[in-house]
């Protein structure tokens, strides 16, 4: 049996008298698309920064197949194969959607800066093949016909895609997603659940995502944790969060729940 991809424990992270991350533990099954949902301030994203290195939590774990991530930089969590998109779309704006993309090669890239300067064959025969794994990539994710379109000029759902793409770039085994459907039209928060599947399948990933919008999540998600204040309240199936009250409670409230 495949153990989990991801293990937390006893995770806290205080930003000064706030508790933002309150002892979360959790396991994350391989090869599965899992959910991590609360209330805004839940603490969700802090979760993402920890995982990712951006932030050094006060007491816990954070285990990659193995791997302490705890304390490593974020270049090489990516390097050990995490890659995350954010809330807020961080593209290259002024760059072309294929340029984005290589950048997300770069960091399997062996050649160093230096050696452009020197003319060195090297250098250009990896910036090739660079080339031609984001151009394979965009391929693969329908996204070939936009490769020389500025990333500014895609309608906002084709950005998302983008983001995602450039983190696959990265050759990842577990993907964060945060807010993947944010500022989507129903419409187009049902092709991104298709399209999320087919990358978990067509690229064996294990995907962990944050999300608002629960028809997404329930659509998507085999597994959910719910945060409440920096607290798992619940955990489960679809059917089982659907119901749980404190869940309910969390959104709605307790007259609701």
């Amino acid at each position: 049996m495949t153990g989990p991809a991801l293990e937390i424990g006893g995770l806290t992270m205080r930003f000064g008298g706030v508790t933002a991350i309150d002892g979360l533990t959790m396991a994350v099954p391989a090869k599965k698309i899992v959910g991590l949902i609360g209330p805004n301030g839940a603490g969700k994203t802090t979760v993402f920064n920890v995982i990712t290195g951006f932030y050094r939590p006060e007491a816990g774990r954070v285990n990659l197949g193995g791997q302490d991530l705890l304390g490593l930089p974020p270049q090489r969590i990516c390097a050990l194969g995490v890659a995350r998109t954010f809330q807020n779309i961080r593209l290259f704006h002024q760059g072309t959607v294929l340029e984005n993309v290589m950048v997300g090669c770069h960091v399997r890239r062996r050649c160093g800066w230096w050696m452009a300067p020197l003319l060195l064959p090297a250098f250009f025969r990896e910036e090739k093949a660079i080339r031609q794994k984001a151009l394979g990539l965009l391929e693969r994710l329908k996204l070939a016909h936009l490769a020389r379109e500025k990333a500014a000029s895609l309608p906002y759902g084709a950005q998302r895609r983008l983001e995602i793409a450039r983190a696959l770039a990265t050759d990842p085994a577990f993907l964060l997603l945060d807010e993947p459907a944010a500022g989507m039209n129903p419409h187009e928060s049902q092709e991104l659940v298709r399209f999320i599947s087919e990358v978990r399948a067509d690229f064996d990933l294990t995907i962990l995502m944050i999300e608002h919008d629960m028809k997404v999540v329930m659509g998507v998600c085999s597994h959910i944790w719910v945060l409440d204040y920096g607290r798992l309240i619940a955990d489960g199936g679809p059917d089982d969060i659907r119901r749980h009250p404190e869940v309910i409670a969390a959104y709605l409230g307790h007259g609701h729940a």
